[in-house]
């Protein structure tokens, strides 16, 4: 029987993350399956949240990503694949990817939408090679939706996010550091 080496150790670990992305949209690179994937999701989004339909109806554009996985064992990341749709059709497709490292275990999946609540912000996502979300996004992160309103917080803000159908064992779906990326599919 042979025994762990640290460097065994520590490739097992920077493995997690890209296992953990089976079953997410990996390798289906087909426009039609992320606009079908999409379709659900905001079918989903609008139908089980009610409040997101005046958000909806109030951007200039959003995008959704129908499932995103994170996996980590102190080192982490994810991985998921959607459409940016501007007056309802798809103009592009985006991945999404984020990395991480620190106390975490553990996998998750979920489902996000960002509302581009005006025509720059917008712009300035479409023109960025590498769109990282950070400060400047207001989240909404509540199973029941029940925090999420087209208020004047959610209309003054530039981009609205909000994550939602999550599943698994890892504490804490976020945005923060989620880097988009145009894809060609």
């Amino acid at each position: 029987m042979k025994s762990i080496t640290r460097r065994n150790f520590g490739f097992s670990l920077a493995c997690v993350p890209f296992v953990a992305a089976c079953g997410n949209g990996v390798g289906s690179t087909k426009g039609q399956e992320i606009d079908a994937r999409s379709d659900a999701t905001m079918d989903y989004l609008l139908t089980n949240f009610p409040a997101s339909q005046e958000v909806d109806r109030k951007s200039t554009g959003k995008l959704i990503m129908p499932l995103v996985t994170e996996g980590g064992l102190i080192v982490g990341g994810g991985f998921g694949r959607g459409a940016l749709r501007v007056g309802g059709a798809t103009v592009d497709y985006y991945s999404a990817t984020k990395g991480s490292v620190g106390l975490q275990i553990g996998a998750q999946q979920f489902a996000h939408v960002l509302w581009f609540m005006t025509e720059d912000a917008l712009a300035n996502f479409r023109r960025a090679s590498g769109w990282v979300a950070g400060a400047d996004v207001e989240y909404v992160i509540n199973d029941q939706g029940a925090n999420l309103r087209a208020d004047t917080v959610t209309t003054t803000a530039p981009v609205v996010g909000i994550v939602f159908g999550q599943g698994g064992a890892l504490v804490g779906a976020s945005l923060e550091g989620m880097k988009y990326t145009r894809i060609i599919p």
